[in-house]
């Protein structure tokens, strides 16, 4: 009896039709909640408060429908997207009441997220990008020395000129941030330059390596590792495509086998009659 409910339930999970209802679902949830962020009548308000529970409801069942599918706990909560839906599933159902409806309604909002673990494509842009965090990791701890060097010179040369942008290193620090992001960082390098005429040597080069060179690097370490898990998944339907093929094959040539088996036993039989 389980066998058969697991298996049904396995149907039901691979269905594409369950699997875009529950994506419409989260997309209803979405704009549920933008909902409540307006001022709404009473009355639409006690249905939207309805549609909410009967969401987290579904939700809760949708997950012990794939958690029935799977083979077991261990199976189950060893895909990692299974135990992000689990968190958000079950954090949705904080009861959004009295004092604690704001943190109800900001747990719900996570619900949204759903849609990276139901949407193959977004999941490996995701998994790309946290696959890509060890190498952008250095080079976010390059890119920091370089900003510690660039903000202890900018606080060394130009304190006296401006002190509320050059202080000191930490100052300095959120300074070079505004510079890197391109905002008034002219209106501060002509403030700098006209007192020392060549300070715009330090500012052209703080900004050619940390926005062309090491955001470059960043994007390059996205895209190599994004290019390997669109590869890695090709392969893998590429297997998948496979397997049906040679087992056809596999079938076809014992059939081949069989009809030549039955050839050769008539030949036999018929040459011992002749003898």
């Amino acid at each position: 009896m389980m066998s058969q409910l697991q298996k049904l339930f396995q149907r039901i999970d691979k269905s594409k039709i369950f699997q875009s209802f529950v994506i419409a679902v989260i997309v209803v949830s979405a704009l549920t909640v933008g909902a409540h962020t307006y001022s709404l009548h009473p009355t639409v308000e006690f249905a939207l408060n309805w549609m909410d529970v009967g969401i987290t409801a579904f939700f809760l069942i949708e997950l012990v429908i794939r958690f029935i599918a799977s083979k077991g706990i261990k199976d189950f909560f060893s895909k990692g997207w299974n135990i992000f839906d689990t968190i958000i599933v079950l954090g949705s159902l904080y009861p959004a009441a009295g004092s604690a409806m704001l943190l109800a309604r900001l747990l719900r909002i996570f619900r949204v997220l759903r849609l990276v673990s139901m949407i193959p494509e977004l999941r490996l842009l995701v998994n790309s990008l946290l696959k890509a965090i060890p190498q952008m990791g250095y080079i976010a701890l390059l890119m920091f020395v370089i900003f510690y060097i660039y903000a202890a010179m900018g606080s060394m040369m130009f304190a006296d000129i401006n002190p509320v942008l050059w202080q000191d290193v930490s100052i300095s620090m959120l300074t070079l941030f505004r510079i890197a992001t391109f905002e008034d960082w002219t209106d501060i390098m002509y403030e700098t330059m006209a007192v020392y005429e060549l300070s715009w040597i330090f500012y052209l080069t703080f900004i050619f390596l940390t926005a062309f060179v090491f955001l470059n690097m960043m994007v390059g370490a996205i895209l190599e590792v994004m290019g390997e898990e669109h590869r890695n998944a090709r392969e893998e339907l590429a297997d998948s495509n496979s397997l049906p093929a040679t087992q056809g094959q596999v079938n076809e040539l014992q059939a081949q086998i069989a009809e030549l088996k039955t050839l050769l036993s008539k030949t036999s039989d018929n040459t011992n009659s002749n003898k």
